[in-house]
């Protein structure tokens, strides 16, 4: 049965000691995953029929040792796919578990400084020991490392190993080093528990973005300098063989490390040894001995392992998750009680090819947003796993308190909408001269009719449905969409490239930033700044090459200001910029993660209400803080 929680309300704090902005050479944006297995690379895996009782399944083999059910915790809707490598220093690893260096990083088996707390917005000490420090002319941070932080082998982990990571990124020019290199001009031990992080400077003499400098600290791993001089070595100091080695010597610091992988699963075990054990961290182990992951070839196979408790954390999209303990009866939760069931984050978002005809026009592209039918998407492609616009009006911040409350709703009220508007986009269309000339019953542009093509990758479930719903809007405005949905491999190499193509993309989706220390600021930049626009191999955002001055003056202005009148004045303005241009636009809230659990062996996990404090966040007890979750899991039985 659904276990009773008490009603939170979640106040996000969002430090805004913001600067100028980097370079276009950023990192991919912390990203949702994958709503939707990408099914024609996936492996499956065996999946039996529910338990009535939502029971738990068998032990599972993991080459020649057996899992005993009762030390294993097991994932699903993250690995989609075989393992490639367990490189730290690789963006390619597919490697979900292990490997995600991102606003809430992935830290089980790698770990950063610091873990970042969506539910609260700080950042707490994992490898650092307390607080780091600005200097008082903001030019450099420090911080302290734990005396008790060790590595697999036993080692120390010291500020050596800190600087090394550093130098080793910018000397190999990996996406982390790319990505960071714009803002910080060095890392460097001081002494070997203390790491002193030097700023690039702006013209006033202060660290250029301090809060990409300090969002470093809870994004990036600390590699072991020794093994690092390993890998140099053996690949011959090339920065291509280094970051492609499968690196199955690699040394961690986490609590798990490799234990078994193939193309059916994937499984970690703790280390016994682990550090995080010592009084000044967690004061004992996680409360699982494996972490396992088995790959199914969709959502729908996860969906009945997750039934037949075969799953114990699922972060994969459940369609009408609810059933699963209102029809079902199965001991099956998600961290909210009722709709939307998580936390709302990111916003996945529509984006127009403004060099299709008549989409360069804003009465057409705000036309065709104001037509669509948001409360059916939300119904029925997220089963009512996102907030609507009439809870959460449209901006360009995400439902948490703290976001909203960096905007004026009033000023902007005039300019949002709700949606299936289809009187006011018609009316918008015809006092904007684009109507049917011809009698066919599409509306043109110098007698040439408005026909689209709306797309998103094949296979994710929820954002397909939503396209289509995108495209029976049109009908209703005189303006023919048609849908088309190319695999994930295709269509990441067109969206992500300048020039968009002049067929098949015109009405595209990608996804935004989600929570992060950052935000709100980060998403905005994202989706509106034209450090983006018409640029090659973009995963930062503004696809589809929006260019205005204003809002880049607002972006490049709001990391110096303090004031916070200021500061809200200035986002209220982006809204109205976002709102009044039209150059993409939301098509539903989504959460960070999806976080729904099955109790049929492990309990105590992470929901609204548990009496946590500071509350652990919905991520799947991997990401960010969230990994304290894994400390307070208890056997049902």
């Amino acid at each position: 049965m659904k276990r009773l929680m008490f009603v939170l309300t979640i106040i996000v704090v969002f430090t805004m000691a913001l600067t100028a902005c980097a370079k276009a050479t950023e990192a991919p944006a912390a990203t949702a995953a994958a709503t939707e297995a990408p099914v024609a690379t996936a492996t499956a895996a065996a999946t039996e029929a529910p338990a009535a009782s939502g029971g738990a399944a068998a032990d599972v083999v993991a080459g020649d040792t057996v899992l005993p059910r009762n030390e294993t915790l097991y994932f699903n809707g993250q690995q989609w796919g075989a393992v490639v490598c367990w490189n730290p220093y690789s963006s390619n690893c597919n490697n979900a578990l292990g490997l995600a260096q991102q606003d809430n990083a992935r830290v089980p088996m790698f770990e950063t400084p610091y873990i970042y707390n969506m539910m609260d917005g700080k950042v707490y000490p994992l490898l650092a020991d307390g607080p780091f420090t600005w200097d008082a002319g903001m030019t450099k941070l420090t911080f302290k490392l734990k005396a008790a932080a060790k590595w697999s082998d036993g080692s120390a982990v010291t500020a050596d190993d800190v600087a090394y990571t550093w130098a080793s990124h910018v000397k190999y020019n990996t996406q982390f080093g790319a990505a960071n290199k714009a803002y910080i001009k060095d890392i460097v031990a001081v002494d070997p528990a203390t790491v002193e992080v030097q700023a690039v400077l702006g013209d006033n003499g202060k660290a250029l973005n301090p809060l990409l400098v300090q969002a470093y600290l809870s994004s990036n791993y600390v590699i072991q300098k020794a093994w690092t001089e390993a890998l140099e070595k053996r690949t011959n100091g090339d920065a291509t063989a280094l970051m492609a080695d499968v690196a199955d010597d690699v040394v961690y610091s986490g609590p798990y490390g490799k234990f078994f992988a193939d193309d059916t699963k994937v499984v970690f075990i703790r280390n016994e040894a682990y550090w995080g054990q010592d009084a000044s961290m967690w004061g004992k182990l996680p409360a699982p001995k494996y972490l396992a992951h088995i790959i199914y070839k969709d959502n729908a196979a996860g969906t009945t392992a997750l039934q037949a408790g075969e799953v114990d954390v699922s972060q994969q999209f459940n369609s009408n998750v609810q059933d699963l303990w209102l029809k079902d009866g199965l001991p099956i939760s998600t961290y909210l009680p009722e709709a939307p069931y998580g936390i709302g984050a990111s916003l996945p978002t529509a984006y127009y090819n403004r060099s299709s005809l008549g989409l360069d026009n804003v009465a057409v592209r705000k036309a065709i947003a104001m037509a669509v039918d948001y409360d059916t998407i939300i119904a029925n492609a997220t089963t009512n796993q996102s907030a609507t616009f009439t809870q959460v009006p449209r901006s360009l911040m995400n439902p948490t308190p703290g976001e909203q409350a960096m905007y004026d709703h009033d000023a902007v009220k005039s300019l949002q909408w709700a949606g299936n508007d289809i009187e006011g986009a018609n009316k918008l269309l015809d006092e904007a001269g684009i109507k049917d000339t011809n009698g066919d019953g599409i509306r043109d542009i110098d007698g040439k009719n408005l026909k689209y093509v709306a797309t998103c990758p094949n296979g994710w479930s929820d954002w397909q449905a939503a396209i289509e719903i995108v495209a029976a809007a049109g009908k209703e405005i005189g303006i023919e969409i048609t849908t088309n949905y190319p695999e994930w491999s295709v269509y990441q190499t067109v969206v992500t490239n300048w020039p968009l193509p002049t067929e098949g993309y015109d009405i595209f989706m990608m996804w935004s930033d989600g929570a992060g220390p950052t935000q709100p600021w980060g998403r905005i930049r994202h989706i509106m700044s034209s450090e983006f626009a018409e640029t090659t191999n973009n995963w930062n955002g503004n696809y589809s090459g929006y260019k205005n001055a204003d809002a880049d003056k607002l972006i490049n202005a709001i990391p110096n200001m303090t004031d916070a009148a200021e500061l809200k004045a200035a986002y209220t303005e982006l809204v109205k910029i976002y709102l009044t241009d039209v150059p993409s636009f939301t098509l539903m809230y989504r959460p960070q993660a999806f976080h729904t659990v099955n109790e049929s062996v492990w309990t105590n996990f992470p929901h609204e209400g548990d009496g946590t404090n500071p509350a652990v966040p919905p991520l799947d007890l991997t990401d960010g803080y969230s990994i304290a979750g894994l400390y307070n899991l208890t056997l049902v039985k």
